[in-house]
């Protein structure tokens, strides 16, 4: 069985980007590291909180939370032969990073990221 590192990343699909940082800017108490028009992002003690407009090309309803493993397709495997569903296939989505999510069997979405 592949083991996991621990919730890290925790992404948000808002509805209007400007006026989410400034909340988030205020809860964290840090302005965001990474800022674009299609994501603004914040590192505070080890966590990263994204901010995803309109749910992004995963169409997020709601916050998902990203388990960090050291083998991504080894984990989706174990969690698939458990039960889950794949809802988005692992892909890299930049320098190294790889997601995906699975929906557990009350339909709860799952994240899992793993940096290569």
């Amino acid at each position: 069985m592949s083991s996991n590192l621990g919730i890290k990343t925790v992404l948000h699909p808002v509805s209007d980007l400007a006026k989410a940082k400034a909340v988030y800017a205020a809860l964290l108490g840090i302005p965001p590291h990474v800022e674009s028009s299609y994501y603004v992002g914040f590192e505070l003690e080890g966590q990263h909180v994204g901010l995803v407009p309109g749910g992004g090309p995963q169409g997020m309803t709601s916050p998902v939370v990203y388990w960090h493993v050291p083998d991504i397709e080894a984990k989706l495997a174990e969690l698939t032969a458990a039960g889950a569903t794949v809802k988005e296939a692992a892909h890299e989505v930049g320098a190294g990073r790889v997601v995906a999510t699975v929906i557990d069997p009350d339909g709860n979405v799952l994240g899992l990221l793993q940096d290569r």
